[in-house]
């Protein structure tokens, strides 16, 4: 593995203005075993960067190497004038010391001590007056002060998140690594944490890296998303960027595109910005947004299943430049929601409201119109 970090100014001073705010650059390779090798190359800006990808896709491994956790092959890693790691030099400093702060998705507090007392364990060079003034200070910044002298059994779930946080704060970090630390709880009790994160972060300006595979938190909680397949970044950039608007298949399946499809391009309109491919073993054409790509080319299109809108009447008049008639083929109620799937000559699926399935008298067999809008078509590299 090899891990090259330039994170600005050093780590015991984090309050600073905004030209000496730490960026974290890692350049990363280690094979862990003949089927997987991370091969990573970003730079991290201060705040919440999200690492998203499946299980196995190697974000702790990335993780465990910013930390120490995991001995590099070969590679530097350097805070600003303090190098770290280097494999020509014989430079290795211990876990202990890189001030890396590291949340894990067990929080692994210490159950015989107290609040106060797992948030001070990082702090046990300083004096006890010191100790005590600046546990209390973390600790009231997560709104847990009224908690110092309790348990961790004692208190909440979302609770014991603040503490873990506090915890790898309370000793000025230079970077802090989140591996799924808010993955138990319920999204209003995640964004009350993740504000308070950014307050604290606003004064001292370090790089957030957030391991998730849920993309539910990637919208929530980042604001840039790197997204890591087989120990590779296959994509980079804001939510909305990188998940809405995907242009890999893996990516476009992991954020939980429902319709993929292999398609030919049958038609290029250049004046209009547009394609128009047909899905494959069909007869069925979608007009698509614009790429480089000849009469012919082979391509894949993915569609959310929430981008597809369903009538019972032929529409009039509309903007949507791609109208399919099909049938009901099944239904399916997750919670508030239902999955249609409509049999138009290829098999999609379609989400609906419980409002629309009963207004539209939805069945089985029934016949519909499905309306997609040219750019929720969206073109994917294989």
């Amino acid at each position: 593995m090899a891990v090259e970090m330039n994170t600005g100014e050093a780590a015991h001073s984090r309050s600073r203005s905004d030209e000496n705010l730490a960026t974290l650059s890692i350049w990363a390779q280690k094979t862990m075993n003949p089927k997987f090798c991370l091969q990573v190359a970003f730079s991290a800006a201060p705040g919440i960067n999200i690492l998203f990808g499946a299980s196995g896709a190697g974000k702790t491994t990335l993780l465990n190497c910013v930390a120490g956790l995991s001995t590099p092959e070969r590679g530097r890693i350097a805070v600003a004038q303090q190098v770290l790691f280097d494999s020509k030099e014989g430079i290795n400093v211990s876990t202990s010391r890189r001030q890396v702060g590291y949340v894990f998705q067990s929080l692994a507090l210490f159950p015989h001590l107290t609040v106060a007392g797992n948030v001070q364990y990082g702090l046990r060079s300083r004096r006890p007056d010191e100790r005590q003034r600046e546990c209390g200070e973390i600790l009231d910044s997560f709104h847990i002060g009224h908690l110092a002298r309790r348990k961790p059994n004692e208190i909440s779930g979302g609770e014991r998140q603040r503490v873990a946080l506090a915890r790898s704060l309370v000793t000025n970090p230079c970077v802090l690594l989140l591996d799924e630390p808010l993955a138990a709880l319920d999204s209003s009790a995640k964004a009350k944490i993740v504000a308070d994160l950014r307050v604290w972060n606003a004064q001292h300006g370090i790089p957030i890296l957030y391991v998730t595979h849920s993309r539910d938190e990637v919208f929530a909680l980042g604001e840039r998303v790197l997204v890591l397949d087989q120990g590779r970044v296959i994509a980079d950039g804001t939510p909305h960027q990188v998940i809405r608007a995907p242009r890999n298949e893996t990516v476009a399946q992991l954020a939980g595109f429902e319709n993929i499809f292999d398609a030919q391009v049958t038609a290029v309109h250049e004046h209009r910005g547009t394609l128009t491919c047909r899905l494959e073993n069909s007869s069925v054409e979608l007009e698509t947004p614009l790429v480089r790509a000849e009469l012919g080319s082979r391509l894949r299109v993915a569609i959310s299943a929430g981008d597809i809108l369903l009538a019972t009447a032929q529409p009039q008049g509309l903007s949507a430049r791609n109208l399919l008639w099909g049938k009901i083929r099944g239904l399916e109620q997750r919670d508030v929601i239902v999955l249609a799937v409509v049999d138009c000559g290829v098999r999609m699926q379609v989400q609906l409201t419980l409002a629309a399935r009963d207004s539209l008298d939805l069945c089985p067999d029934k016949g519909v119109w499905l309306i997609v809008k040219t750019h929720s078509c969206h073109l994917l590299r294989p």
